[in-house]
């Protein structure tokens, strides 16, 4: 891949996202169902806060597993109903994964009154997609009455959280586009060539003014950090580390990354207002593969530039693991962020090409069968045992230790040892994914 490629890549897979996004996503396939409403049905109105509707939502599991347990933001409540609400009474599709931005007091009161009627209903797709969501809105005719029909529009989300792959209004589809699972590998302009040598290159070489923009990783993901620190949210993880320091943690860099991190992900997974800069359509996983490195450069106070280039490594062997991987599945997320991290944790050490590649395979070797059962304030804990793992394996592998090839998964080749991670969470675990919603759904 070109500089310019990656730089699109990383653009394209590190953007900001307020709240967890698999119930972003559905409250932004509600909020664009809504708009081709407004759009086509100019005397439908100020509906949106007015009217009685029905939201039919239909996801994959994978979308219902990771949205049962979490925070919305701004509400105070959990879970999927709440969040397609939002997305029908004050959603707006163009701001992507912030599309609940800007929430009021009376649109939330909205929300949770249509979810109190009953209006909301979430099912179970029939679909081979991991990650899918389709949103249907119908207008209450009793409410529109210069309506001859009740007024209807459904949008579908596919393979990617913000991914629209199709709309339709009153029974006629209005964009329809291929699924980006079903494309054949030829259909791409830039076929997928990254490595972890060409990521190594490409943070150390890329010039400075081309790669400054990852800097907003700090300024959402450190704010968010504060937050968590400040407010009682979730199990208040890393809180709990920070106060204890000196009794338990230790005032060293572990526990402080360990902290800051976790007390992110406390006040992303309780419904914090705040946006997370995500990776991979995951803001935890972008909590997770940048503040443990921005942690590092606030205590050792590094410069920008460098910070920025670790940013870059971090966030790139992230974004190389989850193309394999898949954007959900039944292996955590924080096990690949958190392997992001421990390579920048080298870079920023001083360490080479060999010692990242190391501290790949020693995360590999360590914390690969960690399960994902959900977003939910639990994460937090995750995060910070991911946290502990990356420091460990980034200061082996400084020390020149290595898992060798002959352990488990690990393979000479770091890029072999990267696909036997995703064939384990991909393909390995699908049994363990169904019976991890099976538990949750028959709680």
């Amino acid at each position: 891949m070109t500089d310019e490629e990656i730089i699109a890549l990383i653009k394209q897979e590190v953007k900001p996202a307020l709240g967890c996004t698999e119930p972003i996503a559905v409250a932004l396939a509600v909020a664009k169902a809504a708009e081709i409403i407004s759009e086509n049905c100019p005397c439908c109105g100020s509906w949106r806060m007015k009217a009685d509707f029905k939201l039919d939502v239909a996801v994959s599991g994978n979308i219902l597993k990771n949205g049962m347990g979490v925070g919305i933001p701004g509400t105070g409540m959990v879970g999927l109903p709440v969040a397609a609400a939002l997305g029908a009474v004050c959603g707006n599709s163009s701001l992507g994964l912030e599309v609940l931005k800007g929430l009021t007091p009376e649109a939330v009161a909205r929300a949770k009154e249509l979810v109190a009627k009953g209006f909301v209903h979430i099912s179970v797709a029939d679909t081979e997609h991991l990650l899918y969501v389709k949103a249907t809105v119908t207008v209450d005719d009793n409410t529109v009455a210069s309506a001859e029909v009740d007024p209807h529009a459904y949008a579908v989300i596919e393979d990617d959280h913000d991914r629209i792959v199709e709309t339709s209004f009153a029974d006629k589809i209005l964009m329809s586009s291929e699924s980006a699972a079903g494309l054949p590998a030829e259909a791409s302009e830039s076929p997928y060539d990254l490595t972890v040598q060409s990521i190594w290159n490409f943070a150390r070489e890329a010039p400075y003014e081309d790669i400054a923009f990852i800097l907003k990783d700090r300024t959402l993901n450190l704010a968010l950090a504060e937050e968590g620190l400040r407010g009682n949210y979730g199990l208040q993880v890393g809180k709990a580390i920070r106060e204890n320091q000196k009794e338990v943690f230790g005032d060293d860099f572990m526990s402080y990354a360990m902290g800051m991190t976790a007390a992110a992900s406390d006040a992303r997974m309780a419904g914090s207002t705040l946006p997370a800069m995500s990776n991979s359509g995951s803001g935890n996983q972008g909590i997770t593969v940048s503040m443990p490195v921005i942690a590092y450069a606030l205590k050792y106070k590094v410069d920008d530039e460098k910070l920025s280039r670790a940013l870059i490594l971090s966030n790139l062997v992230a974004i190389h693991i989850k193309h394999f991987l898949g954007k959900l599945s039944a292996l955590c997320g924080c096990v690949v962020a958190s392997t992001g991290s421990a390579c920048g944790i080298v870079y920023l050490e001083g360490g080479g090409y060999e010692q990242v590649c190391a501290a790949i395979k020693n995360m590999a070797g360590n914390i690969t069968g960690m399960v994902c059962d959900g977003a939910k304030v639990g994460c937090a804990m995750k995060v910070a045992s991911g946290v502990s793992c990356a420091v460990q394996s980034a200061v082996l592998a400084l020390r020149g230790t290595c898992i060798p090839s002959t352990d488990g998964i690990i393979e000479d080749d770091v890029e072999k040892t990267i696909r036997n991670i995703g064939t384990i969470g991909s393909a390995g675990m699908k049994a363990t994914d169904r019976m991890i919603l099976d538990i949750m759904l028959c709680k």
